[in-house]
């Protein structure tokens, strides 16, 4: 067994009285300086990768500063040159006005002073001693209608001496009065008189109806109901006994309107509900 010197080495050991030029020998040899070259390699790459964006940030700051923005005015640039050989735009199309009606005024006609009507002088002081002023100021009925009389009307009229009865003209009937028309009584005496009056249809009964029926109807200048309508109803026999109900009502008190009973149309809901 071959001697091992003091300094020797552990690949010396390992591979004593062995054939040294095999090549797991040489490669443990060469081993350290390897990884001593990677990672020299290694961290150099490393440095390199961790500098690059700020030398990249560097190299485009340099290129900014060196193409920097000059400003210019628009308004001072010349405008190029006309060419003479080319013909001038044409003119933009006139804007259409909106046409406005308007009046023709035509000029004063000229009479003779015979065809002119004579105007009615004013009173003298004596016919005004005379005449007699009232203690009251009259005012028109706002609600009158104007009736107009055709000429044909005028000329089928009777001589005098003849007695005509004007036709009575049909009251207006409103739906917006200054004093709506009222039940005796006010409005829970009015529902009072329809629980007490109001019989259930039998049909409706069976049927399990229940709502309301909305009548309408008109109130007159004397409190009488007529005109009596169903609005909205239910069937099975409900509307016709709310319209039979409200026909037996009362006279009402007459809506005014100006201080004078006028006709008013009203509405009324009537609730059917079983008990």
């Amino acid at each position: 067994m071959a001697e091992v010197s003091q300094n020797a080495t552990l690949e010396d050991i390992v591979f004593a009285n062995r054939n040294k030029a095999y090549g797991a020998y040489s490669l443990r040899q060469e081993y350290r300086g390897v990884i001593n070259r990677a990672t020299l390699f290694g961290a150099t790459l490393f440095v390199l990768a961790m500098l690059t964006p700020m030398l990249i940030d560097k190299l485009s700051a340099g290129d900014e500063q060196e193409q920097a923005m000059v400003e210019v005015d628009l308004m001072k640039i010349p405008p190029p040159p006309l060419d003479p050989t080319e013909p001038p735009p044409p003119p933009p199309p006139p804007v259409e006005q909106p046409k406005v009606n308007t009046v023709k005024f035509l000029p004063p006609e000229v009479k003779k002073d015979e065809e002119v009507p004579e105007e009615t002088p004013p009173p003298t002081v004596e016919e005004l001693k005379e005449a007699v002023a009232a203690t009251e100021t009259v005012k028109g009925d706002p609600n009158a209608e104007e009736i107009i009389i055709a000429p044909e009307q005028i000329a089928a009229a009777p001589s005098k001496g003849t007695v005509v009865e004007a036709a009575p003209v049909e009251e207006q009937v409103f739906t917006v009065v200054e004093q709506q028309p009222e039940f005796p009584g006010g409005i829970a005496e009015m529902y009072k008189f329809l629980g007490k009056n109001i019989k259930y249809p039998s049909a409706a009964s069976r049927a399990n109806v229940q709502g309301k029926v909305f009548l309408t109807f008109v109130v007159n200048t004397d409190g009488s109901i007529q005109d009596v309508q169903v609005l909205k109803g239910l069937g099975f026999g409900t509307d016709e006994e709310a319209i039979r109900v409200v026909k037996t009502m009362p006279k009402w008190k007459p809506g005014k309107q100006s201080g004078r009973p006028v006709r008013v149309k009203y509405n009324l809901p009537i609730n059917f509900q079983l008990e």
